[in-house]
């Protein structure tokens, strides 16, 4: 049997965390590593590796919750804007293999405890056009 995952651990309760909300599907919780003050973790308590292999209903059902923790996050503490994000992959930051969102409140721009940069690249050489068709092709419908 595979060993589980910390999110599944927390789940079945074998491991204490701070719960924010719960429901027969959904968890929420504070994360251990506050990135800023009320940074929450959201995810289903049924195991699936990442967002792409989880089902829509239940993928709707996190991004809910996710939603109306930032609304709350916003009117509580005072935050200025949240961000809202899942990692799909180690290659982009996912550490445990267990869907989940982030939802982490920002207080000021300038707030040194956590940045998100993209560098746009240089798309001169790229057939943008074919690249979004490849994109769309492969899509389900």
């Amino acid at each position: 049997m595979k060993e589980k995952d910390i999110f599944c651990r927390i789940i079945a309760g074998e491991i204490p965390s701070t719960k924010v909300y719960e429901d027969d599907d959904v968890l929420a919780i504070l994360d251990i590593s506050q990135t800023t003050r009320g940074h929450t973790l959201v995810m289903p308590k049924q195991h699936y590796d990442n967002f792409l292999s989880c089902p829509k209903e239940i993928m709707h059902k996190v991004y809910d919750v996710a939603q109306r923790i930032g609304q709350a996050e916003m009117l509580v503490l005072g935050a200025k804007g949240v961000n809202i994000l899942t990692n799909v992959g180690a290659e982009a930051g996912q550490s445990v293999p267990h869907f989940h969102v982030h939802v982490i409140p920002r207080y000021i721009v300038t707030d040194p405890g956590f940045q998100i940069t993209m560098k746009a690249q240089d798309t001169s050489g790229m057939d943008l056009p074919r690249l979004a068709q490849s994109i769309s092709d492969k899509m389900e419908k």
